[in-house]
């Protein structure tokens, strides 16, 4: 069965332009289709017995590339909001975060002085169910660098196309942007 691409109610936000969403949901829309394709394209390889070539090889090693560069962009979506929601105090999200990172402040600072780092990416807030732990995390690549096995709770896309249209190279006032369009609400229910 093939993926669908999600909707996500995001015109109207605030520090986002329209042109900059459009433009990210169409990337978005990219991975959906052309996992779909990758993957009907692998079936019918698979139907030939062609397993031992290179472009079979090639395809699957694609593969990770286009479905985590969809399920990125929908947690990232999925994560802010044109009506962000504070943390609730009374969490266990937050005092998970207070346990491991000490405070709110210092969980911001890193998790920020992640995404302004040179290069492009994604930074993930990343839960180890096994531990109890979370770590923020650098992804360089959609399919390189993750944490296997562990939860993203907070995710941010800081690959030039989420933000160079409206923020130009001010790579720190995206990063305030998207951290002032915060839904915790929906970072609190991954984390349960």
């Amino acid at each position: 069965m093939a993926y669908q691409a999600k909707e996500f109610e995001l015109a109207g936000m605030k520090g986002f332009s329209e042109q900059l969403l459009k433009n990210h949901m169409t990337l978005y829309q990219g991975y959906v289709n052309n996992f779909n394709k990758l993957n009907d394209i692998l079936l019918q390889m698979e139907k030939d017995g062609k397993y031992g070539t290179p472009e079979y090889a090639e395809l699957n090693r694609r593969m990770g590339w286009e479905f985590n560069g969809m399920r990125l962009h929908e947690l990232y979506f999925e994560n802010i909001s044109k009506k962000p929601s504070p943390m609730d105090p009374k969490s266990k999200f937050l005092k998970s975060l207070l346990k491991e990172f000490g405070s709110v402040e210092f969980f911001t600072k890193d998790f920020k002085s992640m995404g302004a780092m040179r290069g492009l990416g994604w930074v993930v807030l990343y839960l180890d169910k096994q531990s109890g732990r979370m770590f923020n995390v650098w992804i360089n690549e959609h399919d390189t660098g993750h944490f296997a096995g562990c939860v993203p709770l907070l995710v941010m896309d800081v690959f030039e196309h989420a933000y160079m249209l409206d923020y130009q190279l001010k790579k720190a006032d995206y990063i305030e942007t998207f951290f002032n369009s915060i839904d915790w609400k929906a970072v609190q229910k991954r984390f349960e």
